[in-house]
């Protein structure tokens, strides 16, 4: 037993420890800012509408405007020394050259919808890089090109782009909000990926600054960093400030449907044929399920809820086209003429959203509504979930934690099976019948039930691990999970850690962008909780 003077002493000593680290800690924040002012000087730049301090009134504000969680709002968890809003290029080469000289690490944000928000929280010394001003889109329709600022959010990417012509699209992500710079480096999905494939597949050049402070562009940071940087992630290779984007043809007119079926009306036997057919659509049509569960007063257990199948989809093409080729594919669903609405393809970009159909200004605002705490995974099937598979997933949705679960399953096949694995670091590719998101919602504060909450999705996993791919269990890259092998809040792992979740997310991509890594940031200089790391021993 400690007697009270060693209690004592063992206090003033905790006391001394914390007292000199914390000195360091403000130390180090002062020399950052004090590096970071001149180098603003330096390059005839004004520091003072960029910078953010948590002593500045707006510096909250500016933290949570792109928080998409609320999860990483709250008085513990932990903030950056300093928020830098660049408003053109030049001003990222200081916060880099400082960060590297006071040893803090940065976080790069464009859209802040990581699952983890890992582009604005850490257990580090961090800075975030927030390039929310940098979002300059301009488009050429004649040549079918566009070059976007990673700060735009593809919601005024798609905008721009209805602007200059009502037949030219980009396969890109479901909510408007979303960030390019971060959406792309990691594959960007979305309705347009059975017929064109991922937003990354369509990027055709970019500009990045590299850890020595270069802007390099295709040509200059070479066809390696140009694979690595498409769908593997571009915050462990630098910051990525613009991409150019290869437009895709869309007909005048497409049609969208949702139609809604529970378990009284054979939506179990309506998934589980949906499995077998989905990938094999016409590469026009992408019809996706969000399960999810409903009220339902005819219950005969007084549970008063059952679940919920919604087939949500777009074809591109007339509802003249659609009705018969879903009577010849899946005439179970009882698709009729008066289930779709034909509309524009910017139109349709709204209705996914669940905007009104005729405010397309709205996919220009970056104010993301309806912010909730989440948490989500990934998982991907490459053979049809058998129905007593899917009995047991709808089981948990009668749990209290289920309140608002939902799996959304988006088809693969088309375009996304003739793309080589290697063609990119995002390997996901023949053979995946469909991924899932798994999420769950809740609004309120309280650990009690957000522990209730994350024991749900981490039960449902683990359910699933039967019925998905194995060897590795594929994840998603873009559904960020720090459940998934050795994190480490420094980022320096080794290669064996980093290689559990590395295979998941790129399978045998992983050791390319390992060696793409070594060669660009030797000094690992750029990583995060799940950063690709270097061959070097210490990483």
């Amino acid at each position: 037993m400690k007697t009270p003077t060693t209690m004592s002493t063992l206090t003033f000593i905790l006391f001394v420890i914390f007292a000199c680290s914390w000195e360091a800690f403000a130390h180090k924040h002062e020399d950052f800012l004090e590096c970071l002012s001149h180098g603003f000087e330096n390059s005839n730049n004004s520091i003072s509408n960029v910078v953010y301090t948590p002593k500045n009134s707006s510096y909250s504000s500016i933290l949570r405007f792109s928080t998409r969680n609320l999860r990483f709002i709250s008085e513990s968890t932990p903030k950056p020394l300093v928020i830098i809003t660049p408003t053109h290029e030049l001003q990222v080469l200081p916060v880099i050259r400082c960060a590297k000289e006071n040893d803090v690490q940065i976080r790069t944000r464009s859209g802040g919808h990581d699952y983890e928000g890992l582009s604005y929280v850490s257990q580090v010394r961090f800075v975030v890089l927030d390039l929310i001003n940098l979002d300059e889109i301009s488009v050429d329709a004649e040549q079918k090109v566009a070059w976007v600022g990673s700060g735009a959010n593809i919601g005024s990417l798609y905008y721009r782009i209805a602007e200059k012509s009502p037949t030219l699209g980009f396969p890109a992500g479901l909510c408007p909000t979303i960030g390019t710079g971060g959406h792309f480096s990691g594959g960007g999905e979305g309705t347009l990926m059975r017929k064109y494939g991922l937003s990354a597949d369509n990027v055709i050049d970019a500009r990045i600054m590299d850890v020595n402070g270069r802007i390099l562009d295709r040509k200059s940071m070479g066809e390696d960093l140009f694979w690595a940087i498409r769908g593997g992630g571009g915050a462990s290779f630098g910051v990525i400030l613009a991409w150019k984007v290869q437009l895709v043809d869309v007909p005048e007119r497409v049609t969208v449907f949702t139609i809604q079926k529970t378990l009284e009306q054979n939506a179990t036997q309506l998934v589980h044929r949906w499995q077998y057919i989905a990938h094999k659509f016409d590469k026009n049509l992408f019809l996706r399920i969000i399960l999810d569960r409903v009220p339902y007063n005819n219950s005969q257990d007084g549970r008063n809820i059952t679940i919920s199948a919604k087939f949500n989809s777009l074809f591109l093409g007339g509802v003249d086209q659609l009705v018969p080729l879903m009577q010849e594919s899946f005439p179970e669903l009882g698709l009729v003429r008066e289930d779709c609405t034909e509309m524009s393809w910017i139109q349709s970009v709204l209705y996914f959203e669940g905007a009104p159909i005729n405010t397309p200004e709205m996919l220009l605002n970056k104010t993301k509504t309806n912010i909730r705490y989440f948490r989500g995974k990934s998982d991907y099937v490459q053979t049809p979930i058998p129905e007593y598979g899917l009995e047991g997933i709808w089981d948990f949705f009668y749990e209290a934690g289920a309140e608002q679960g939902a799996l959304v399953l988006n088809p693969y096949g088309g375009r996304m099976a003739e793309i080589s694995e290697s063609t990119i670091p995002f390997p996901h590719r023949v053979g995946n019948l469909y991924n899932i998101q798994h999420l769950v919602f809740w609004r309120e504060e309280n650990v009690q039930r957000s522990d209730m909450y994350a024991s749900w999705i981490r039960r449902v996993y683990d359910y699933m691990t039967p019925y998905v791919s194995s060897s590795p269990r594929a994840a998603h890259i873009n559904y960020r999970d720090l459940d998934i092998g050795v994190n480490n809040n420094e980022g320096k792992i080794s290669y064996a850690d980093a290689s559990i979740w590395g295979i998941k997310y790129f399978k045998n991509n992983f050791d390319r962008l390992v060696q793409v890594k070594t060669k660009v940031d030797p000094g690992n200089f750029f990583r995060y909780e799940q950063s690709i790391p270097t061959l070097h021993k210490g990483n």
